[in-house]
């Protein structure tokens, strides 16, 4: 018996990294997952992979969500859990003077009003059968200050919607809970060079970097019945980065 038997879960950014890596914690765990990203090729491998089905979601389009959730009901008849993993990060990792006005438009766009797109769209459903889970993917980011203000923004508008999610829905059973992970082993961090990964990880107190299935498991626990009582948290995957 897997802790996610029975439950059907959609899940962003799911093609490749930290998603990938959710989708097959989800599925050894006996629950559906609907693989969604902008990343075809990928993403259907993944799905074939592991049986499952994919749904090309362009995160920023709510006509393409309400594809996304119709098919979930559709299909296996609710939406039990929902991760919010796709994200960019911000290239440039520049500050209020120097951020292009586009590029953060863009960040915030990905980010930001994906998260809130895919909230808005699963809670119908999950009101409806009075049941849910919504995970959010946030980051350390959005724990405290950093360079690259408009990721910054971004994810501590996560941290916040989060919370006024977790408040709105609880009455109907649905939990909202947002992760925060550090230095994890995905593109995001292979991006920045093998210099800046020393230095980040010089930082980290455990002296390592993260896995994507480190994050992925939390995530699981917060899909799961044995975090019934957990909403409106906020849980940092980070090695104790920002208790330095």
């Amino acid at each position: 018996m897997g802790k996610l038997d029975g439950k059907t879960i959609i899940i962003t950014g799911g093609a490749k990294g930290q998603g990938a890596a959710e989708v097959r914690l989800a599925t050894s765990l006996g629950a559906k997952v609907v693989v969604t990203d902008i990343l075809g090729d990928a993403g259907k491998q993944i799905a074939e992979e592991t049986g499952n089905s994919y749904l090309n979601l362009d995160v920023t389009s709510p006509e393409q969500w309400a594809e996304v959730v119709k098919f979930t009901v559709s299909e296996f008849g609710r939406v039990d859990g929902l991760i919010n993993n796709a994200g960019i990060d911000q290239k440039n990792h520049g500050g209020v003077t120097d951020t292009p006005i586009d590029l953060y438009r863009t960040v915030i766009e990905v980010n930001q009003v994906g998260t809130f797109l895919g909230m808005n769209a699963v809670a119908p459903a999950m009101i409806e059968q009075k049941a849910g889970s919504i995970v959010n993917i946030s980051s350390i980011a959005g724990m405290r200050g950093f360079a690259a203000v408009a990721y910054v923004a971004s994810k501590w508008a996560v941290r916040g919607m989060t919370k006024t999610a977790a408040n709105e829905l609880g009455s109907s059973n649905i939990r909202v809970n947002s992760i925060h992970p550090g230095a994890i082993e995905t593109d995001m961090l292979f991006d920045l060079g093998q210099d800046s990964i020393n230095w980040l990880v010089s930082k980290v107190p455990m002296q390592r970097s993260g896995t994507p299935d480190e994050v992925g498991e939390t995530a699981m626990f917060l899909l799961s019945d044995e975090a019934s009582y957990i909403s409106g948290a906020e849980i940092v995957v980070d090695g104790a980065l920002i208790t330095r």
